[in-house]
């Protein structure tokens, strides 16, 4: 079976809204990357959570004034989709899809080291070197293994709702239940609501008084443009995870943390933090929120993110004058930054107490 990316041109800069998609081929297949802004600004690279792509994961975050300053003024973006999750683009206007088409398993990554060391080959692809990276709970696993397997070439983690343990029992059946939806009835209603659950509150998913928010029927809808086949293959690299407890201790880099109070994983995103050198790593609890902060809170990023990308000498444009850009290396940032407090980030658990909205 041929790569299913083959028909898809290269750049598609006028559909993106000012980005460019490229397609890096890698030994376990093609991969979607759309880059934003100038190239030779540091690179900040994301990988959604199961399901999803950049546009269903961080277009909330993107679209959040004060947060796109901050990450687009510092950095270039490099959004991966995990293979077959790209977002597909519409031609004249009609309903014409013509990308993320069912993959091959012959040909695309079979496990979480595979989908990590596709990282390594987008990175060589575009020539960068050391980067800061951002993950939502699948694709945060994604990016602290590939921080550990890859030192060098992880600056900062970002990481919202993340897993880092192997599946426990709930966790791997709920796991083989999606599973099975996916290889009987694909991208079917009963999915679509378990994977909602997966990723947004109860006080945004709505119920009989109180309706849906526009996140949730925007994600829905997104929804339906998977094809079961390449959900189902991530998903199963997934449940296959190993444990990196062990190795948290020894990340190269300063992480900081997101999790939504409400998110099934608050309990993993705590017991991580409990595990990660404390000198170099902070914890954000999200109120009122799931586990998808990016998409449900993300005004609450804002300001510990710009405290956390002071370590590095990086600021938001209103802060700056004429000064020239700072480059995102560990030989411009003084000993002093490198310390939590330093850069306002607190030791202990930080809670951000956010009125709901919709």
């Amino acid at each position: 079976m041929a790569d299913s990316n083959d028909s898809i041109p290269l750049d598609t800069e006028k559909i993106y809204f000012g980005g460019k998609e490229h397609h890096v081929r890698t030994r376990c297949g093609s991969l979607s990357v759309i880059v934003y802004g100038d190239q030779h600004k540091p690179a900040l690279i994301t990988y959604p959570d199961l399901a999803l792509n950049h546009v269903s994961c961080f277009q909330g975050l993107f679209f959040c004034p004060e947060a796109a300053s901050l990450l687009l003024h510092n950095f270039c973006i490099y959004h991966i989709s995990p293979p077959g999750h790209e977002f597909p683009f519409w031609h004249f206007h009609k309903f014409l899809q013509l990308g993320a088409a069912p993959i091959c398993p012959s040909a695309s990554a079979r496990c979480v080291d595979d989908l990590a060391d596709q990282i390594l080959e987008v990175l060589n692809f575009f020539g960068l070197g050391a980067v800061m990276c951002m993950g939502v709970t699948a694709g945060a696993y994604i990016l602290t293994l590939f921080a550990m397997k890859y030192k060098k070439r992880v600056i900062g983690l970002i990481l919202i709702s993340p897993l880092f343990r192997a599946p426990s029992w709930i966790e791997w059946f709920y796991n083989k239940v999606m599973s099975n939806l996916l290889y009987f009835y694909g991208m079917c209603g009963l999915l679509k609501e378990l994977l909602l659950q997966r990723y947004f509150s109860k006080e945004v998913c709505g119920n009989t008084e109180i309706p849906e928010s526009d996140i949730v029927q925007a994600c829905r809808r997104l929804l339906d443009e998977r094809h079961g086949s390449n959900v189902m293959q991530f998903l199963q690299a997934i449940n296959g995870r190993p444990d990196l407890t062990s190795g948290l201790k020894r990340l190269g880099c300063r992480t900081l943390i997101f999790v939504g109070d409400s998110s099934p994983f608050h309990s993993e995103a705590l017991h991580m933090t409990s595990k990660l050198d404390r000198r170099f790593s902070a914890l954000v609890e999200v109120q009122a929120c799931g586990s998808m902060v990016t998409e449900e809170q993300p005004h609450a990023m804002l300001i510990p993110m710009e405290y956390f990308f002071m370590g590095y000498g990086l600021y938001r444009p209103c802060h700056l004058s004429d000064s020239p850009r700072s480059h995102l290396s560990p030989s411009c940032i003084s000993p002093e930054l490198l310390s939590p407090e330093s850069s306002g980030l607190n030791l202990k658990p930080i809670k951000i107490r956010v009125s709901h909205y919709t």
